[in-house]
């Protein structure tokens, strides 16, 4: 291989300014909507579901927080958040991630690349990026914070104005290097559908979805109750980019156990809404869309798809399977389903069984899991033993094919 191939990145995530909307939403609605303020904290206390109890203490560390329908809704955190501090001197080749803890952070002590459209450019050039796909913050992965709204008129407000700032602020002047993602109101089906025919044409191709809507108290992908999302996914070429804990849960062995086992087994969500889908006939009836799961890692896929089978054919005497799915379920993987991962040397070793179209890699700036901004040399040692037609479907070629970019 004569040089790398530029990387696109189909998981990073972006820290929203403070001013998306206070700008970009009505003006009715500015004074519910999110908004900015600082504060000190105390010890922070993780909960299920990617939440936390967040308490004020006047001898505690500064953090900005986002408000919205006058609750705190969120604490800026230095592991969400990569802090100046890592790179002291603005070294970054000395990069120090144990400065990324469950801790306080104000939009001043953060790197502006987490926030700031021009230094993320800076921050991916000297990276190897060129394409980033940007998972919300505030309002969480596939949007629950607006989900969760008081009043979803407010709500869809609230959709509507990230949707706008997320096109015509982020990534229409960023060059390519911003992809749009964008976000749904979840509690409204045809509301969904609309929402994706507006800003498909407006070019975009990816949107946030939950890996299992039912943990959201929302309907299963088996009800019918999401066709009209799905048809207009279809319709616009669109991906459901679906990230590990969009169902604002997390897998753990026990209720006590420690946060390292939820961190290590957080692939099953992946692997359970995988056969969901597999088994759910929405792949037959709606043949153009595509899925994606997003820093789910890969190296369970094979086997996955192996039992998938092996059910289909040997358990379907009794549950009747192929009625519904005609085919091996397997088949409806190749080509339709994205695994999406940071590291995972298993997955790659594998990289026929995983399907060497259907894998995309992620750089995860600015988390704690992210290779920057040692990418380029963590992507050289990654696809050592893969052809050079393989390194590039990795890198690069199969996040064009998965989000529809215009480019080589």
């Amino acid at each position: 291989m004569l040089e790398l191939p530029k990387i696109i990145s189909v998981d990073d995530h972006v820290v929203e300014p403070p001013h998306v909307w206070q700008t970009y939403l009505p003006e009715r609605y500015r004074e519910q909507g999110p908004r900015v303020e600082r504060e000190k904290w105390g010890p922070f206390v993780h909960k299920p579901g990617a939440r936390y109890r967040n308490t004020v203490d006047p001898d505690g560390k500064e953090g900005d927080f986002w408000i919205f329908e006058d609750e705190v809704i969120y604490v800026h955190k230095s592991f969400v958040a990569i802090p100046l501090s890592a790179t002291p001197d603005g070294d970054v080749k000395n990069f120090d991630r144990t400065v990324m803890q469950m801790v306080p952070i104000t939009y001043d002590e953060m790197r502006p690349g987490c926030y700031d459209r021009e230094a993320r450019i800076e921050d991916f050039d000297l990276n190897w990026v060129d394409g980033s796909l940007p998972f919300p913050t505030f309002p969480r992965f596939c949007g629950q914070t607006f989900l969760e709204a008081k009043d979803h008129d407010l709500g869809l407000a609230c959709v509507r104005a990230y949707n706008d700032w997320m096109v015509e602020e982020w990534c229409e002047p960023s060059r390519g290097y911003n992809i749009p993602l964008c976000i749904m109101p979840l509690w409204d089906a045809q509301l969904a559908a609309q929402e994706i025919e507006r800003m498909a044409a407006k070019g975009v191709h990816a949107f946030c979805f939950s890996e299992i809507p039912t943990r959201l108290k929302l309907p299963s992908i088996h009800s019918g109750e999401w066709d009209p999302m799905f048809a207009a996914a279809d319709a616009n070429d669109i991906v459901l980019c679906m990230h590990v804990g969009s169902s604002s849960t997390m897998p753990a062995a026990s209720p006590d156990s420690p946060e390292a086992v939820g961190g290590t087994v957080a692939f099953n969500n992946v692997m359970a809404s995988m056969a969901d889908w597999l088994f759910s006939g929405n792949l037959i009836r709606f043949p153009n869309l595509k899925l994606a799961y997003s820093e789910g890692q890969i190296g369970w896929i094979p086997y996955a798809l192996e039992r998938a089978d092996t059910v289909w054919e040997h358990h379907n005497p009794w549950m009747h399977t192929k009625d519904r799915i005609p085919e091996l379920p397997s088949s409806y993987y190749w080509g339709r389903i994205f695994g999406c991962f940071t590291a995972d040397r298993h997955g790659l070793a594998n990289i026929d069984a995983c399907g060497e179209d259907n894998i995309c890699f992620e750089t995860d700036y600015p988390h704690t899991d992210t290779t920057w901004p040692h990418s380029r040399e963590y992507a050289e040692k990654m696809i050592d033993g893969l052809t050079d037609e393989q390194a590039y479907k990795v890198l690069r070629g199969n996040a064009i094919k998965m989000l529809s970019l215009d480019r080589t």
